[in-house]
């Protein structure tokens, strides 16, 4: 059984590759940077202290799922397992993915990392690879029972994506503004321990390079994936300020160039070979960059 006409983008970000590509196949007319930022992942930035590469997969959903139903998707968790797991839990589980592909409703697993799932043959799941078949953290199959595509190391997360109405845009940008905020000022909602959301992700940022951390693949990683993040925010508040008028507009426009300064320096200090001082100058900035558009999304919902 195969779903047909279902694609998974090369998101650095894939779980955002998950979303966008389940979107498309219930055929939402929804831009990559509304996918992103309307889901509210796009204001994201979650850094573990010593900047691991697991930052964008380790935070708290709840917020996240929520603003996925604006978009018309119902985000099923279900449920974990893990190299310890019995040979019962993985059956449950499989034959729950295969109960919903049955009906026509697209799923997904994060292990390493996330990856839809489309259909199954007599003795496997079929996943969708979003970086071609020379990624192998990234398996175009699993195996019943054994689940050997995954090695040792299995941490995985299952979910079904339903097609539900999607809300108006008016909704869409007022929550997902609002939840971009929420981000940075409560951030321990959305947080796991030893990672920190927010603006304290550059102090952990800051700390991890001063540790030695910079120089590794996490600090690469985190910083491909927020610039990715802050890019589409820079799109996305574009595309707003296409609807708006006055101040609004102005506002909007504003906070776009805004984000698109933020993700180039994320970009920058995705440089393995950058020198520490240089690295740690740049997070400064960046902190500060990124407190000024909070205050820049509070200013534009106020006019909204």
């Amino acid at each position: 059984m195969k779903l047909e006409n279902i694609k998974m983008p090369g998101f650095n970000t894939s779980l955002m590759g998950v979303i966008k590509g389940v979107l498309d196949h219930y055929q939402f007319k929804i831009s990559d940077a509304k996918a992103f930022s309307g889901s509210g992942h796009a204001f994201l930035i979650n850094v573990h202290e010593v900047i691991c590469p697991s930052g964008p997969y380790c935070w708290k959903r709840d917020g996240f799922v929520k603003l996925v139903k604006n978009l018309g998707l119902e985000m099923i968790d279900l449920g974990f397992i893990s190299a310890e797991s019995s040979a019962e839990d993985r059956r449950k589980l499989e034959q729950s993915v295969i109960g919903y592909l049955d009906k026509g409703v697209p799923c997904s697993v994060e292990n390493m990392d996330n990856q839809i799932i489309y259909g199954y043959e007599n003795d496997k799941l079929l996943l969708v690879q979003p970086w071609g078949s020379e990624v192998d953290i990234t398996p175009p199959a699993l195996t019943f029972g054994t689940w050997q595509e995954f090695g040792k190391e299995i941490h995985a997360n299952f979910y079904a994506f339903k097609k539900i109405d999607k809300k108006d845009d008016t909704i869409i940008i007022k929550e997902s503004l609002i939840y971009g905020v929420d981000l940075f000022e409560n951030p321990s909602k959305y947080s796991w321990e030893k990672y920190r959301i927010g603006l304290a992700a550059y102090d952990n940022w800051a700390q991890g390079v001063e540790n030695g951390h910079g120089t590794e693949h996490g600090n690469w990683w985190n910083g491909m994936v927020w610039s990715e993040c802050r890019n589409m925010a820079s799109a996305y508040l574009a595309e707003i300020a296409g609807t708006l008028t006055g101040k609004p507009s102005k506002a909007a426009t504003h906070l776009s160039s805004m984000y698109k300064d933020i993700a180039s320096n994320l970009a920058k200090i995705s440089d393995k070979k950058m020198a520490a001082p240089d690295k740690l100058q740049i997070i400064k900035e960046l902190k500060v960059q990124e407190e000024k558009a909070v205050k820049g999304i509070k200013e534009l919902l106020a006019v909204l």
